[in-house]
């Protein structure tokens, strides 16, 4: 009997540390799966991989980068010698203007003729920056291809647009989604953090028996509620609350998002810490009274010092459930990619573009890619939060 009890625990081991190895690995090839897919953005340029950017032969500019296309376009760059080249004036050719740069007849009734039609145009004109899909671009092309510089790290954490689908060039600046997401969490744990710790002391230390078992249930009621639902209140009361009472041209904005995410982490801070209170020893507490402190002395000199790495789990996670909210923040912060500058204006988190953007990005895309970084970056957030608030723990046990 007791070989057959060895035999079942051992198996009962045995399974254990498999669930555990499971589970691990999972994690880890998640990890791996999300860096592979986020870090290959760097290895593409940010534009279509079937579009063919080309000069004349005789222009001495054979590398561009995305921001020296996008100026080009937009009006601001109209010379070669702004970038290097001959001064020549830059006269864009896009699909768009072949109608009323060839006749039906040159082109074909179905194109068929275009493409000598564009390798002709390139090599009469010295100053011309072609920008065509490559199915009408012929084998024995003439003119000269423009290298385009990938995307850099620099370019992409830096920078300060993000349009993903803009033409002729992606603009992946991420740095509004970086800061949003900071300046809404940050918010959030200032306006939870308060509140959360006064309740949980309430209810460890003050509250009589019957009120903490009232307290208890309602507030991790609140946790179970979908964020869809805190989305749907910030919406019809906060953000209106917000802009009536700040007299703001519109109540979404980052201090709407960070009220709404600092309700949602109230219920992780409160439940968390209130635990950990309740587990400071009972003699802790008789031996501080023995020596004539007063109850509220006690607590803020003994109960909350000895909580304290209970408390900074709490914190972890209020912040852990505040940066990676997702619908909530969609609904309430005004949706915008824009540097805030304060928390009345609009802004935009990294979650939120991942949900509003991934279904339309198509798959193995520079915006899928970039979708993914952004995850990246996301997990690197968190990592970098949870390392700080565990090296205060540790300091403050030392």
């Amino acid at each position: 009997m007791r070989r057959l009890r060895k035999i079942i625990e051992k198996i009962v081991e045995g399974v254990l540390a498999m669930s555990a190895a499971i589970t691990s690995i999972t994690v880890l090839l998640i990890i791996i799966f999300l860096f592979d897919e986020g870090l290959s953005i760097f290895s593409k340029k940010p534009v279509d991989d079937d579009t063919v950017i080309a000069v004349n032969s005789s222009n001495p500019v054979s590398k561009l980068t995305g921001l020296q296309i996008k100026d080009i376009f937009d009006q601001k760059i109209t010379n070669w010698k702004q970038i290097g080249g001959k001064n020549d004036s830059i006269k864009l050719f896009r699909l768009d203007e072949a109608g009323t740069t060839f006749t039906e007849q040159q082109m074909g009734s179905n194109f068929e003729r275009l493409a000598i039609c564009v390798d002709s145009y390139v090599v009469r004109t010295p100053g011309v920056l072609l920008y065509f899909s490559s199915k009408y671009i012929p084998k024995d092309f003439h003119g000269k291809r423009i290298e385009i510089a990938n995307i850099t790290p620099y370019s992409f954490l830096m920078g300060k647009q993000w349009f993903p689908t803009a033409q002729p060039v992606a603009q992946l600046g991420v740095l509004p989604l970086i800061l949003g997401t900071l300046w809404v969490t940050l918010g959030a744990i200032l306006f939870a953090l308060p509140f959360g710790l006064a309740t949980a002391i309430f209810m460890a230390e003050i509250a009589n028996h019957k009120v903490r078992n009232y307290l208890k249930p309602v507030v991790e009621l609140l946790a179970g509620i979908p964020s869809v639902v805190y989305g749907f209140f910030g919406l019809i009361v906060i953000v209106p609350a917000v802009q009536k009472i700040f007299n703001l041209p519109v109540g979404e904005s980052g201090l709407a998002g960070s009220i709404v995410l600092g309700i949602m982490a109230l219920p992780t801070i409160i439940t968390i810490s209130e635990d950990a209170l309740r587990t400071t020893p009972r003699a802790l507490k008789e031996a501080s009274l023995a020596l004539g402190a007063s109850h509220w002395q006690t607590i803020r000199r003994v109960i909350v010092p000895y909580a304290s790495s209970g408390i900074t789990a709490a914190i972890i996670l209020g912040i852990g459930r505040a940066i990676g909210e997702t619908m909530a923040v969609l609904m309430v912060t005004g949706n915008a990619a824009v540097i805030p500058h304060s928390y009345f204006e609009p802004l935009r988190t990294i979650p939120a573009t991942i949900a509003a953007e991934l279904g339309e990005a198509a798959y193995g895309g520079l915006h899928f890619k970039a979708l993914f970084a952004l995850g990246c970056i996301l997990f690197i957030m968190t990592f970098i939060i949870n390392l700080i608030f565990e090296f205060i723990a540790k300091k403050k046990k030392y």
